[in-house]
Order: C-alpha cells, then structure tokens, then sequence
C-alpha cells in the first residue's frame, strides 16, 4: 500500500489533537454505531485532565487507498524532547496556527526543528470560524517566521488550508463549502512525499527506535520507522547503541502496526512503515535495531539540553509513611531511572548521600507532571526548589534566557513590564497592540527570574493575562534576582489545627491549612504578610474561664486556605524549604536541620 508518515505540530491549545479526531471519523476509522471519546489520542489520565497533549502518539488513517500514518505531538515546550524524537520518523509536518492567536512560541520551536530536518510544512490556519479570528494577519506571520527561521524556497512556497478542527472542516478558500477534511487529506497526499525508505526495500533491515513502552503481556517494544529492509516475525536482529557498540542479539516476538486507533499483530514490517517491536531486553530509544550484518548505526537527532534541575529525596518528615506506599531511596531511583529510559530530555544524577537524586529537565511543568504521575504510583517524596542549570564557555558563566510572549489587558501591561525588565532582569524585545484592548509583549528574560511568576502574573493582570515562554538561548549571568518578598508562618508544635488558633493567625497573613488538619514542627502552615519567617503554634485553644458573659463566644469564622497545586507549591518555596509529597496531599516544610546545625545558625543570628 502507498504510505504518507506525518506529524501535526502546534503551540498548546490550537486544536492539534481535535483534528485528529475529526481525521479518524472521516476517515472511516469508526463503526457506524461505535461510542467514541473527546481527544481519543490523549489517553493518559492526566492529558485528560489538564487539556495538554504530553506524549507523542501514533495512529493511521487510509484515504482513496493510501495509508497515512500520522503522529499527533506534544504543543508545551517542556516535553519538547518528544517532537525532537517523533520528527526523525516523519516526512512531511502538518503546522497549525491559531487564526486568533497567530504563531506563538512553541510553532517557532517546532518549525524551527522542522525546517532543520529539510521537511516541508502544509500551513493549517484553525478556529477560522472565531469571532476574533484574523486569519490574513496570522498567515503573514507565519511567512514571517518561515523566512526568520532560514526557511529555503521550496519551504517557504508552503501551501496553506483554512480550517475549523471542532466542526471538521478544511478548504482551500476562506469561503469554501465547508463540508470536509477531504482538501487535507487530499494536500497530505499530494504534498508529503512517500517514504525513500521504500526504494531500500531490498537492503539488510534498519530502524531506529524512538519512543519505548511496555507491555503487560509483551514485555518491552520500542517503536520506530524502517529506514531499509524488511523483517518477518521470529527473525534475529541485533541493538547497535549510539557509538556503535553491540548492546544485545534478540528474537522478534511480535510486530505490531497503527492501524485506527489500536495495534495490529503483522507477519511483515515493510520499509518506511512505523512499526512496533517486542522482544528485546536491554535496547532503547536511539539505539538502531537492524541485520546482524550491520555494524553502523543511524544517526540519532541531537537532544537540547536540560535547563532546570529538581532534587528528589526521601519523605523524612514526621508524617512520613502514612499516605504511601513506595517511601524507601531505592524505590524511587528505581522508578527515576525508569522515566530517563524513555524520556530523553531528562537526566538523573545520584547525590553523594544516596538518599537524593538531582533530576534535570525542560521546566517546571514537565517536572510536575512526572511528580503526579509518581505520586499517583504510590510513591511519596520530598522536591526541592527548582534550581537552573549554568554553563562554563571560556570563563565566562552562562545562564538560559527564555522569550516570554505576554498578552495582556492594556491597563495591566505597565505592572508586567516592570516585573519581567526592573524586578526579573528580562530585555524588553517588541511591544504592540494585539486586538481590542489587547497588549503584545515579548521579551527574553533569565529562567531563574520566572520561577514562580506565573502566579504572580495571573494576580497582577487579574487572571485575564496569557504567558507563554520558550528556550531561547545563552547570555552571560545577570547578577542576583529577588526572590519572594515575605516570609512564613512556620508550626512550632506537632498535633492537629485548632480553628481558634488559626482565627488569631488570619492577620499575621494567609494561611495554607484548616481546621482539624495534622501538622508539625517545621511545617509551613502559611505566609507571612511581612518578610521574615515567624514560627507560631496553631494548636493553642482558647483559654476558658468559669466567667460566663455576652460576647465571649462569638462564633470562629474562618476565611478558607489558600490550597496550592503541585507546580504552584514547587516554584513558591526558596533554597531553604522543600515540598512534601505524598498520594494525598501535598505540604510545605522547612528543612530539618540537625541539632548541632540549629545551634549553629542561632548563634549566626
């Protein structure tokens, strides 16, 4: 059959995952009377949840005879390290801009990767059919980003569609008929080359692996594309690593084919087709499986690096055990370790006491999403702030700049330019209007100085504001930015929350718990309104006398606590604070220091 292999890339939120499912049901993927879901590729629970495609997935399509095998991938940058991977597989890429929004900044990255790799993109401008849609002016940036990223002439002589992925429609004029996706499917075909591996058919086998799973009835498959060759079930292939050495000689137990939705079991997996395979051991993503005739692996695509790192530990607080199941350090390197097997953009490094591992990633988000996945496993632990990771060129340190685009309400855009250039150390690039009473905002500002500010942002514009940031790349370190301005309230006692005593902590500042909850010595139970850290006992009852008077029992009424998410909590606590993990709630702590240490610091004071 003649195949097509393309990837459909975008920012986050501009409908890449609902236009696959509108592909699948034109497609004839779906029985007559077959129940389907919203957003069939985002079958994890937490892409579920939160709306965001987080792994990259493959599913196939057949059109007039043709086979399309296409790759819906991940729209945040902090799970960038897939699309790096996925577009090795594919020769054609499907980009779709928002009408309203235009390119942002994970188009630019996910272009720009596209561009690098020769391949040339269809332009899908999507949600046309919104009041504020201007899909003229989103085109003209799109040509504008093609030529700034050093697209050749072949790409920027990109064909473009006008399309509404919600109501399953795609034409090649802003006032087509609107019926179908029959022009996308019909431009994929045309446009998109067929795969060169085909021509290679009759070369020894090759494929290079890029995404790895398991199975709980296969074991371990890797899945990839036949760069040569074919393979048949039962024959014997070898795993080459990156460098070329031999990493192990192992049996096909089964070949499985995207087919709709689901796998099929195939006896022969042909040159160009991604495929899946079971029966290795030990190989994994960017290894080259092929004939035991090879000795040259594929070039694998390079990774960026890490921008921020995290240190996993142990759960050593007093509550430590309850909620959990999985608590010992060997468990969790374990599981860590496991996550860098198939997640190439992350990197672990054991601490020298054994009981912590420093975990380097792409941002914030990524690191909270492995962390709920953990903690949803059972596992508890205890999460350092964020920290950045610097670079040495030539005695010069080096941090990561990132550009933030912000769109925001006119009246706000003074308070956020003086928090992204004056408090945060960020360069102010461009500055323009964006719509009705809408401001444009982009500026490159150090990784370090949005750690925490998206919180701090969404307050300042009222929760009206839009931020999005991206890797842009190395500046020489811009000296110390402030971190946050005040302190917390800190328990002093061991016990469970009295609602008297929280009543007379309400104007020291807002608190973290409520009523009847377990706390402890050392736990951040809420935040100062002044600077310093102030330790109180949210324990102490009302004192009781055998006076009896009008006024003396009002009734405690409490102003509820402010309940901060697993990412929130992760960018508020400074060096000197961790976040306590666990399957059911999430708390703030100090530090535990050792006796000897507490003295120490006291007598420093």
């Amino acid at each position: 059959m003649d195949l097509r292999n393309i990837a459909i890339i975008a920012h986050v939120d501009h409908g890449k995952t609902t236009l696959v499912d509108e592909l699948l049901k034109q497609s004839g993927t779906y029985r007559e009377n077959q129940a389907t879901t919203e957003r069939a590729m985002d079958s994890n629970d937490i892409e579920r949840e939160r709306g965001i495609t987080i792994l990259a997935k493959c599913t196939s399509v057949e059109h007039d005879g043709i086979r399309i095998n296409i790759v819906d991938t991940p729209g945040h940058a902090d799970f960038g390290g897939e699309v790096e991977r996925i577009l090795s597989m594919v020769d054609g890429v499907c980009l779709l801009v928002d009408a309203a929004e235009g390119p942002m900044p994970q188009t630019k990255f996910v272009l720009a990767k596209a561009l690098a790799l020769g391949l040339r993109p269809i332009v899908v401008l999507n949600k046309v059919d919104k009041p504020d849609a201007e899909p003229d002016r989103a085109l003209n940036e799109v040509f504008d980003l093609f030529a700034n990223l050093g697209a050749d002439d072949d790409q920027l002589d990109f064909p473009h569609l006008y399309a509404s992925g919600r109501s399953g429609w795609a034409d090649t004029e802003l006032d087509g008929p609107r019926k179908n996706l029959d022009a996308l499917f019909d431009l994929i075909v045309r446009h998109v080359p067929a795969p060169r591996q085909i021509a290679d058919a009759g070369k020894p086998f090759r494929m290079l692996a890029t995404t790895l799973s398991a199975d709980p009835f296969i074991g371990r498959i890797l899945t990839g594309r036949v760069e040569s060759g074919t393979l048949k079930v039962g024959e014997t292939i070898k795993a080459l690593s990156r460098k070329g050495e031999r990493i192990e000689q192992f049996r096909v137990t089964k070949i499985l084919a995207f087919r709709g939705l689901g796998q099929q079991p195939i006896d022969e997996a042909q040159a160009g087709d991604i495929v899946t395979l079971a029966g290795m051991t030990r190989a994994t993503v960017a290894d080259t499986l092929c004939d035991l005739s090879i000795d040259v692996p594929l070039p694998a695509q390079p990774i960026d690096p890490p921008t921020i790192s995290v240190t996993f530990g142990i759960n050593d607080s007093p509550l430590a055990g309850r909620d959990g199941t999985k608590v010992q350090s060997r468990v969790i390197r374990e599981r860590l370790m496991k996550e860098a097997e198939s997640n190439v953009a992350i990197k672990i490094e054991d601490t020298p006491g054994g009981e912590a591992f420093v975990v380097s990633g792409r941002g914030e988000l990524q690191m909270g999403v492995l962390i709920e996945n953990m903690r949803r496993e059972g596992f508890e632990l205890s999460i350092s702030r964020p920290r950045v990771i610097f670079r040495e060129e030539n005695g010069q340190r080096l941090e990561p700049i990132e550009e933030v685009i912000v769109d925001v309400d006119d009246e706000y855009s003074g308070t956020v330019i003086d928090k992204l250039t004056g408090q945060r150390k960020g360069d102010l690039v461009e500055m323009k209007p964006a719509g009705v009473g809408k401001t444009r905002i982009v500026a490159h500002v150090p990784s370090r100085g949005l750690i925490g500010y998206h919180g701090q942002f969404l307050t300042d514009t009222r929760g009206t504001g839009v931020l999005n940031r991206i890797f842009h790349g190395w500046a020489p370190h811009k000296g110390p930015i402030e971190g946050r301005r005040v302190g917390v309230l800190i328990s002093m006692e061991n016990g469970v929350s009295v609602a008297y005593a929280l009543w007379n902590l309400e104007e020291r500042g807002k608190l973290f718990i409520g009523a009847q909850e377990q706390v402890y010595e050392g736990m951040i139970i809420g935040e100062h309104s002044r600077d310093n850290d102030l330790e109180v006992n949210p324990l102490k009852g009302k004192k009781l006398t055998n006076v009896r008077a009008s006024g003396t029992d009002e009734a405690v009424r409490l102003t509820p606590p402010v309940r901060m998410s697993l990412e929130e909590a992760i960018a508020y606590v400074q060096d000197d604070e961790l976040v306590e993990v666990t399957p059911k709630i999430v708390r703030l702590r100090k530090r535990f220091l050792d006796p000897h240490e507490r003295k120490r610091q006291a007598r420093t004071a």
